[in-house]
């Protein structure tokens, strides 16, 4: 079934389509805001640092301020970090059924305009970088290594989704030190949860592409396990629950962000018994699912941190 003209293939009947004006339709389906599922993703983490920083320092919550910026920069930034990927991958894209209706390859935007309006979107999120400490600001710099050259890894390793958890996992080294300013145990073992998690949740999401990248030569985890993926699921997701306990754990979590993560490893287990990978739109939903996971998560840290405040 066709969207509206010039709309993408896996992303049509949104808010983009229906309400945005026409002419800055292609930029926001640039910027993913079509489906802000990658941007909650990229921002959970974020979330996660600043209430597992608010459990330590036995605060009430996390910082406001700190909680509003992270959701600014986070969708800032993945807008431009797709629009990033999409630059280069423009000429991959237009051989994938899924993605060729994109912005680039389908004309509707030419590659210099595509450029500028990543150099607008990465300005936001520079601004919003700039309003933390120093720390945290060289912190947050470091990280656009990663994001450059993820785009590349899909060519050369079947791992890719290993360089996209420390891309999108960052975020767990950055709300500890926009409190403390510095790093320590807890954050770093909260940013190796996250790497984990991503690349259980990155696998599900390449599942919907796995016969296009195998004809094209891109490389994921979904066509490295194959038949595998639902043990290998297990063992990344078991390793996400150890590591993001043991974070909260050493922050001085209790009962209440025990509890939190048993929902979230209760979550992430229903994922695994519903996953079906040879239905593209059964791991789109099961995908999408892990926004759930990472709120349950944020939610853990949060009720902890205000009941033993309160108490």
């Amino acid at each position: 079934m066709s969207g509206p003209a010039g709309s993408v293939a896996d992303s049509t009947g949104n808010w983009v389509d229906t309400l945005a004006p026409p002419w800055l339709r292609p930029y926001l389906r640039l910027a993913r805001l079509d489906r802000p599922i990658g941007s909650w993703l990229l921002l959970i983490p974020c979330w996660w640092s600043s209430a597992l920083a608010a459990v330590a320092a036995h605060a009430r919550a996390p910082s406001l301020a700190h909680i509003v910026l992270f959701f600014i920069g986070a969708f800032a930034m993945r807008g431009a970090g797709c629009t990033w990927n999409d630059i280069v991958d423009r000429n991959l894209d237009a051989a994938v059924e899924r993605t060729r209706s994109r912005p680039i390859p389908s004309g509707q935007v030419s590659v210099t305009q595509a450029a500028l309006f990543l150099v607008a979107q990465a300005l936001i999120g520079l601004i919003v970088l700039l309003s933390f400490n120093g720390f945290t600001i060289a912190l947050g710099i470091a990280s656009l290594a990663i994001v450059a050259v993820y785009p590349f890894m899909k060519r050369i390793t079947y791992w890719p989704q290993i360089v996209l958890g420390l891309a999108f996992s960052w975020g767990a080294l950055m709300g500890w030190p926009a409190a403390f300013g510095s790093l320590a145990l807890p954050p770093l073992l909260l940013y190796a949860g996250s790497i984990a998690w991503v690349i259980g949740y990155d696998t599900i999401y390449a599942h919907q592409d796995r016969e296009d990248d195998a004809l094209i030569g891109i490389k994921s985890t979904a066509l490295l396990f194959r038949e595998r993926t639902k043990p290998m699921l297990s063992v990344f997701y078991a390793l996400a629950v150890i590591l993001l306990g043991a974070a909260g754990f050493a922050a001085g979590g209790g009962i209440v962000f025990a509890l939190g993560l048993c929902a979230f490893a209760a979550h992430l287990v229903w994922q695994i018994v519903r996953l079906d990978i040879a239905d593209p739109n059964n791991c789109l939903m099961v995908f999408k699912s892990d926004r759930d996971a990472g709120l349950i998560f944020f939610a853990a840290l949060l009720l902890d941190a205000a009941l033993r405040h309160h108490a």
